[in-house]
């Protein structure tokens, strides 16, 4: 820590849009904190914003903020001096600061409200296409329509804001991190050049950005993890000079550990020496965590460089209709007759859809969920009595996907004995929204934000030494290390033993982070674990190339699973379309080790049972 002492104490309230407002709530009361930061936005959530905002123009924003959090803890914000940043403006943010403003004045408070500008770029949408923007990650050509077109802003129009005076700030499309980065910014005064700090601030975002993620939830090791039922929200207490320490109020549930906060920080993150955010490259290769106290982790080593000269753009567009039911299939050889049903009944919907002048279906999905579907050809459980059948379909006309709707019952009557459970009744058709994204020049975007009906312009910085957006090769170096070459016979056990990890998605690229739990065995990992081996373990996944990097600082690796998630977000038919399985499928995966080391008294004894 610095030794001006001075520390910014910053907590996450919501990871998501659907939160628990018990988040807020506990972060207000007792987590003692300066700042208070939602996250609302995922890009699935941004489609269904730009849908809500199309049906009526005064949405488009996440109301829980307004009704859940802010009008019932208000007078405690103020009280406490609490100043709040969001992006739960979504696509809409002036229609959220007037709704704020509304629940402000019915609870008699006053807070100064500013709003951030320039995200929304729909309107040059016709000069993007004239200019033959392509999608970054594919090469496709752009939709004929988008249903939402929002840059990623950074984080100084939120410093500016709050230097203004403002005690809400209010932004659309901001990238996740700069929620905390911008408090940071105004408090210590960081300048655009200050790449280093700029790093560190953006990483203390990113791991508390999803909430309880990073106080022990969907932790890998998740017996160690007390509490589920009053999990503590994530606190970071920010130095001058960029590092930070991981904390939760006290009492509540959840882990702090190196161990969690490491498997926040992988997640979603491809090369962790170029990460690109709006206002820095980061560099968190080299990251150093530190349990320094009962649930408090020390983050510092990050580095950082130059931004590059573009916004990257998330641009939404409706791709036809799809439709989905799940139901229970039971008794001996459970999953072939789910097989069977599923065939059928696509067979079935299908030659009446033809019958009735429609094209067939643009894509089909059915998983045996309970047979280990997701684990391909790895899955132990293909004799199992019980399954889920889950078929999901998708098609240009809404009356098409009515067909199938309608003749998926007849399977209770005329197909496998122990069929039940078909949920919900008939499904109904819904949009098919995907992401289109881009990047466009910084100098093409306007940002300005708005407090007491005046406006504000904010230059974006555009350093002179510009790095370049496309992410490097990925080479698989060679880390020497002398437990590699280590003589006698070997055995194999699953990565669990070895690693804990998380996973997550953006858009159609699934990410896994792999920590090692010992240094020493970070070497036999990367042996065993190489970009082609993962590729080969998820090919009934992955469609395109898989990129390895390493993380020296975690003693880890990062995997980019590119075109694994079926279009990825409401865009898939699959029942995990972000990605959350992957890290946990990947556990299973053998690892090559020395045997000794699974003797009596070895390192992984008590794993001798599980050896391959």
């Amino acid at each position: 820590m610095t030794a001006s002492g001075k520390i910014v104490r910053i907590g996450c309230g919501a990871g998501f849009w659907g939160d628990s407002p018990e988040g807020p709530a506990q972060l207000v009361r007792s987590g003692g904190i300066d700042y208070l930061v939602m996250d609302y936005l995922a890009e699935i959530t941004m489609s269904i914003l730009a849908r809500m905002k199309a049906k009526q123009p005064d949405l488009g924003y996440a109301t829980d903020f307004v009704t859940m959090v802010m009008k019932p803890l208000a007078r405690e914000i103020a009280q406490r001096n609490i100043r709040v940043v969001t992006n739960a403006g979504g696509v809409n943010p002036d229609s959220c600061r007037d709704a704020l403003l509304a629940a402000l004045a019915e609870t008699g408070v006053k807070l100064k409200v500013a709003v951030v500008h320039g995200d929304d770029l729909a309107a040059r949408v016709e000069r993007y296409r004239a200019a033959g923007t392509v999608e970054m990650f594919s090469a496709a050509p752009m939709p004929e329509r988008l249903a939402s077109v929002n840059a990623y802003l950074g984080a100084f129009p939120i410093a500016a804001a709050l230097d203004a005076g403002a005690d809400i700030v209010v932004a659309g499309r901001v990238v996740d991190s700069a929620l905390a980065l911008g408090p940071l910014i105004h408090e210590f005064g960081w300048r655009p050049t200050d790449y280093d700090l700029l790093s560190a601030g953006s990483l203390a975002g990113h791991v508390i950005e999803c909430g309880a993620q990073a106080t022990g939830g969907i932790f890998t090791d998740w017996r160690d993890v007390t509490g589920w039922d009053d999990m503590g929200f994530p606190i970071a207490e920010c130095a001058a000079d960029g590092s930070f320490v991981v904390t939760k109020p006290a009492g509540t549930g959840g882990l702090v550990t190196t161990s969690t906060v490491a498997e926040q920080i992988v997640y979603e993150v491809g090369d962790p020496t170029r990460y690109i955010l709006p206002d820095v490259t980061a560099d968190w290769s080299a990251v150093r965590l530190e349990q320094v106290g009962p649930d408090r982790v020390l983050v510092s080593g990050a580095h950082g460089m130059a931004p590059t000269g573009s916004y990257k753009v998330s641009g939404t567009y409706a791709d036809g209709y799809r439709a989905g039911i799940t139901m229970m299939i039971v008794g001996r050889e459970a999953a072939d007759k789910a097989r069977a049903t599923a065939a059928a009944i696509l067979r079935r919907s299908g030659r009446l859809m033809h019958a009735a002048g429609f094209d067939g279906f643009s894509e089909t999905s059915f998983e045996i969920l309970g047979s280990e579907a997701n684990y391909g050809t790895q899955s132990r459980a293909m004799a199992a009595r019980e399954v889920i059948l889950k078929i999901a379909v998708r098609h240009p006309s809404r009356d098409a996907l009515a067909i199938f709707a309608r003749e998926i019952f007849p399977a209770a009557t005329a197909m496998a004995q122990g069929t039940t459970g078909i949920a919900g009744g008939r499904p109904e058709p819904q949009p098919v929204v995907r992401l289109f994204s881009f990047l466009v020049p910084k100098t093409d975007v306007t940002v300005n934000f708005e407090i007491h009906g005046k406006t504000h312009a904010v230059v974006s910085h555009l350093p002179n030494a510009r790095i370049v957006a496309e992410e490097p090769a990925v080479a698989q170096t060679h880390v020497p290390n002398l437990h590699e070459a280590a003589d006698g016979p070997r055995a194999a056990v699953p990565l669990i033993a070895l690693a804990h990890g998380r996973s997550g998605d953006k858009g159609d690229i699934g990410n896994i982070g792999v920590l090692a739990r010992r240094p020493e065995y970070l070497s036999w990992i990367r042996r065993s674990l190489t970009a082609e081996a993962v590729g080969d373990y998820f090919a009934h996944f992955a469609r395109g190339r898989v990129e390895r990097f390493d993380w020296p600082g975690l003693n880890g690796l990062n995997f980019l699973l590119l075109e694994s998630l079926g279009g990825g977000g409401i865009a898939s038919l699959r029942h995990d379309p972000q990605g959350k399985a992957l890290a946990q499928i990947l556990m299973d995966f053998p690892v090559e080790v020395p045997a000794a080391w699974l003797a009596k008294g070895g390192l992984l004894e008590a794993w001798s049972d599980e050896a391959v």
